[in-house]
């Protein structure tokens, strides 16, 4: 994941599958095989889930949203949306999704982080969480996932431990804009979880160190520190290792 000339950590250790237990591996593969079977069908007409997405939203503008609005699921409380960055400021990605849980969707008991100045909106459904970044080379390809520091996303911020207990709450279980898209990203969260745990921890321990390096500076307002952590990913590599570790 390369956006910006921003200052970045290293990307996040693999994760070892064989730690994972037999239900979850077979959660694993399941998404695997919906992601597979999006990226066939949508093949056949020359389209992939990037394209879905901005299909009748016009001309298409670095920064803005698409598409506009976003994408809710007002069962689950999903959330994501899709950009780019100016030109200038991406190497080898086309944009990336952004994924969000709002409190509504969230498991019972989960609070933000006391952070210091903390100001939450006046709506409670608006103290969401992101979860992931997911880039997209020009092909329509996931290649990169990533989080991010506060001021990027404009979440509110909570710790590692309850953003990966959001993991599998997030699903958007409806047909538009896109069910196929739709149901691509949500299955996209289920086969790279471990991949996605051990980068929001590496999230937690970058802004730790930035805290350390950076006295008296507003980490999570920093615009030096915009990519906590980031892995390079491949849908085939992690499908093979799925289906090892079963």
């Amino acid at each position: 994941m390369q956006t910006r000339t921003r200052r970045k950590p290293a990307g996040a250790r693999a994760a070892d599958l064989g730690e994972l237990s037999k239900e979850r591996l077979e959660d694993m593969a399941a998404a695997g095989a919906r992601v597979v079977e999006v990226h066939r069908l949508l093949k056949k007409t020359g389209d992939n889930v990037v394209g879905e997405i901005l299909k009748g939203q016009g001309k298409f503008y670095e920064w803005n949203h698409y598409p506009e609005g976003d994408v809710y699921d007002a069962e689950s409380h999903s959330q994501y949306f899709y950009h780019a960055h100016a030109a200038g400021l991406r190497v080898d990605e086309h944009g990336h999704f952004h994924t969000f849980l709002r409190p509504k969707g969230m498991p019972k008991g989960i609070k933000p982080a006391p952070l210091p100045n903390l100001e939450l909106p006046e709506d409670e459904n608006d103290i969401l969480s992101h979860l992931v970044g997911i880039s997209m080379n020009e092909l329509g390809d996931p290649t990169c996932l990533f989080t991010a520091n506060r001021w990027v996303t404009g979440e509110v911020w909570y710790g590692a431990d309850d953003v990966c207990a959001m993991l599998d709450c997030f699903v958007i279980d409806h047909a538009q804009p896109s069910w196929p898209t739709n149901r691509w990203i949500s299955a996209m969260l289920r086969l790279f979880r471990p991949e996605i745990v051990a980068l929001v921890h590496k999230r937690d321990a970058a802004v730790e160190e930035w805290k350390k390096k950076h006295p008296g500076t507003d980490v999570f307002e920093d615009r030096d520190l915009e990519i906590t952590s980031y892995r390079l990913i491949s849908l085939q590599d992690q499908i093979d290792k799925v289906s090892r570790a079963r």
